[in-house]
């Protein structure tokens, strides 16, 4: 493929999900991410386009939302080796909100697996996930439907959600930076978001490599309301993206990363430890960073919600689900 048609495909590329990596980019061109790197920087200085952490964007700063057809085609390795992290996280029993996207719906194919487990959420996708997992109970939301990603939205949503207490939520976005946290370009889905931290005694941000130092629209969590990000090893030689990473930790952020190459599976967790010279260090074989109560974390900034005790005293016992939102009255028939 000549440099000029390989330019324009990443370009039709970027137009059309508004931000791709630079590793998705160089596997649909069939080519090298060093020669994606050169064209991506041709296309910047033209104006076509702006670089960022490991991929490249929309010239303007912000990137807007992608469609849920092309959403669900990027990064499918990072999103699988992402949620299978991410689901061992929960244990058995526990009550947890899972927020709209698609990563968020492959961590829920994994739940399925967890018995006693109570998954409250506003996305149709995450439902349809579990809706065949006897173990499981799903939830739902009140809301106003969104189309473009299949999640319920609205002063319905939030207001199913008030009184709720869970031990965690698990979000996904549209972008992530150390300086402002996790974002998205749609209102009304950050709004709903926002409620679902509220619910939670801790945050777990699921956010592929793709997505770093990038910022869209709508904070929706603060980085000092993030308990814990998982997301897939940086590119070779991207150290924007490390140095990120870092930033995160330096903050209190759990930073767990699955490692190995693309579509290698899961592989070995690295972990970024706060206040880290060098780069990422090396969690227990096959185990979550910070094994041990507080490992890799710092005490918790003000208005953090990390390690907060349960109204009873205790700190043990994952919270419950305490009171739970009146379903829809009526799904399509294949999300029942």
């Amino acid at each position: 493929m000549f440099a000029a048609e390989r330019r324009q495909l990443i370009l039709e590329m970027v137009r059309a999900n508004g931000a791709v990596s630079l590793r998705e980019l160089a596997r649909v061109v069939q080519t090298s991410e060093v020669t994606v790197r050169r064209d991506v920087r041709a296309l910047e200085s033209e104006g076509l386009l702006d670089r960022r952490h490991g991929g490249a964007v929309l010239p303007g700063g912000f990137t807007r939302e992608s469609g849920f057809p092309q959403k669900s085609l990027a990064a499918t390795a990072e999103k699988t080796a992402i949620a299978e992290l991410a689901a061992g996280l929960v244990e058995e029993g526990e009550a947890v909100v899972v927020g709209a996207g698609t990563t968020t719906q492959e961590l829920a194919r994994r739940l399925a697996r967890v018995a006693g487990l109570t998954v409250v959420t506003n996305s149709l996708l995450v439902a349809q996930a579990l809706a065949h997992a006897n173990r499981v109970e799903v939830v739902m939301t009140g809301g106003t439907l969104r189309g473009s990603n299949y999640a319920l939205v609205g002063s319905g949503a939030e207001q199913s959600l008030q009184g709720l207490r869970v031990s965690r939520a698990f979000l996904s976005g549209s972008g992530l930076t150390a300086e402002r946290g996790l974002s998205t370009s749609n209102m009304l889905s950050a709004s709903v978001d926002r409620a679902l931290v509220q619910a939670a005694s801790e945050v777990v941000v699921l956010a592929d490599h793709g997505k770093l130092g990038t910022d869209t629209m709508f904070q929706t969590v603060p980085t000092e309301l993030m308990t814990r990000l998982v997301t897939d090893e940086p590119m070779t030689h991207d150290d924007r993206g490390s140095r990120e990473l870092q930033a995160l930790a330096d903050q209190g952020v759990q930073i767990s990363v699955a490692g190995g190459p693309a579509g290698a599976g899961t592989g070995p967790e690295r972990s970024y430890q706060p206040g880290a010279a060098q780069g990422p260090g090396h969690g227990g074989p096959g185990g979550h960073a910070g094994h041990g109560p507080g490992a890799g974390r710092r005490e918790p900034l003000p208005g953090q919600r990390r390690n907060r005790p349960l109204r009873n005293g205790g700190t043990g016992t994952p919270p419950t689900l305490r009171s739970a939102p009146t379903p829809p009255s009526a799904l399509p028939e294949g999300f029942r």
